[in-house]
């Protein structure tokens, strides 16, 4: 018996990743939701760089 193998197509929909939900690309898109995360980003390096000082 012959088994059939399953091939990919360049460039199909198969190919591209998924597209990101309104909710993701609401999320990427506000400003308040990035700074906010800009300050816990940065508080995390600090308690890294005062810890490596002490």
């Amino acid at each position: 018996m012959k088994e059939e193998v399953k091939r990919t197509i360049a460039y199909s929909q198969e190919s591209y990743p998924p597209m990101p939900t309104k909710s993701t690309l609401f999320w990427r898109r506000n400003i308040i939701w990035q700074a906010w995360r800009w300050v816990v980003l940065n508080i995390k390096i600090m308690k890294i760089v005062v810890g490596g000082h002490s």
